[in-house]
């Protein structure tokens, strides 16, 4: 149970509790993302959700497998944590050091007088990185979701659509096909446009011979999916095949070398290294994946100066990519679970490059 597997951590730090009011922090205990609210955990396990009138129903709700007590609240948050740390005689207390405002952190300190307010820093980051089965199968259906949607939304790739509308259509066929919402902003971009990593769709034009490029997630209680696609229209040359199979090559050496006890610089080395036999590491630019759940973006990165190793339970993209200027960008991203029996493969679109 998360509830008790964060009162270990905060046991493991020495301190009486812990304070969340990180909205995917919350999540992982409390089982949905209220848009405001305050959890409290203490060392020996006693967990409390701190809602207003809005969110009592639904955390009473997830409160019968959670565990939490639920609370809600009669006149202000802190006041009921000021309550809660009397009763449980609290003197240190674990706060989001990364993601608490200035604002909230003075409030709390000046209110909890005699409370000594210690960094959490990456202690619960570090739980979450491991997923449990529940988490792995939230991100499978959401997985599942956008690659429906893409499915669908490549028989209307055509030349003279433009990456606004089509980006716009995907995001609607995500929404369609129970997304919860989107992981991140859908990027879908053609011709020259691919060349950038993170570009916003536009008026521009699909041609025929051009690239395009689909990096897209749906969202499924709360967990993300994350997915690059890059395809060809109409007639692809013998270059584009080339650059293409290169890229494919250095996904397939990175997903090989990704394994429990494998460093994360040593994984994106695997796919850099393909890439520098032709050249063409300079045109990689980024890490070469990021971990994957609550958040698009948390866990480990597959980078060259991470000193981080890869454990049973992580959830990670291997996305290599090689963006020319002027000319054309390629990526090819797939989500990988390192599951207790090996490596899982959540991805199941073919990455033979389609020419529509």
């Amino acid at each position: 149970m998360r509830l008790e597997k964060t009162a270990k951590a905060v046991e493991s730090t020495g301190a009486d509790a812990v304070i969340l009011f990180n909205e995917s922090n919350m999540h992982y205990v409390c089982g949905f993302s209220p848009s405001e609210g305050v959890v409290l955990i203490t060392r020996d396990g006693i967990g409390y959700h701190i809602v207003d009138s809005r969110y009592t129903e639904v955390a009473k709700k997830h409160a019968d497998e959670t565990g939490l007590n639920v609370i809600e609240i009669s006149n202000t948050f802190i006041d009921e944590i000021k309550k809660l740390a009397e009763k449980h005689s609290i003197k240190s207390l674990l706060y989001e050091n990364e993601t608490i405002s200035l604002a909230k952190f003075r409030q709390y300190t000046e209110k909890l007088d005699g409370v000594e307010f210690v960094e959490l820093k990456d202690k619960l980051a570090k739980l979450r990185n491991i997923k449990d089965i529940d988490e792995i199968n939230f991100i499978k259906d959401a997985n599942n979701i956008a690659e429906k949607s893409f499915t669908e939304l490549l028989n209307e790739v055509k030349v003279g659509k433009t990456e606004k509308e089509l980006a716009a259509l995907f995001d609607y066929l995500m929404a369609k096909n129970g997304s919860d919402g989107l992981s991140f902003d859908t990027i879908l971009l053609t011709g020259a446009h691919t060349s950038m990593p993170h570009g916003v769709p536009d008026g521009r034009k699909i041609s025929s011979g051009d690239f395009v490029l689909f990096d897209f997630g749906a969202t499924y209680k709360g967990y993300h999916s994350d997915m690059t696609r890059t395809v060809a229209v109409g007639y692809a040359t013998d270059e584009m095949y080339e650059d293409y199979n290169l890229v494919l090559n250095a996904q397939k050496a990175g997903i090989k070398a990704l394994e429990a006890g494998a460093k994360c610089a040593d994984v994106y080395k695997a796919a850099y290294d393909v890439l520098e036999e032709k050249d063409k590491a300079k045109y990689f630019r980024h890490s070469l994946g990021h971990g994957v759940g609550l958040d698009i973006h948390e866990g480990y990165n597959a980078s060259p100066k991470s000193k981080d190793i890869f454990e049973v339970g992580n959830v990670t993209s291997i996305e290599p990519g090689i963006y020319i200027p002027d000319k054309y960008g390629i990526r090819i991203e797939d989500l990988l679970y390192i599951s207790p029996r090996g490596r899982e493969n959540l991805s199941k679109i073919t990455k033979e490059l389609i020419i529509l």
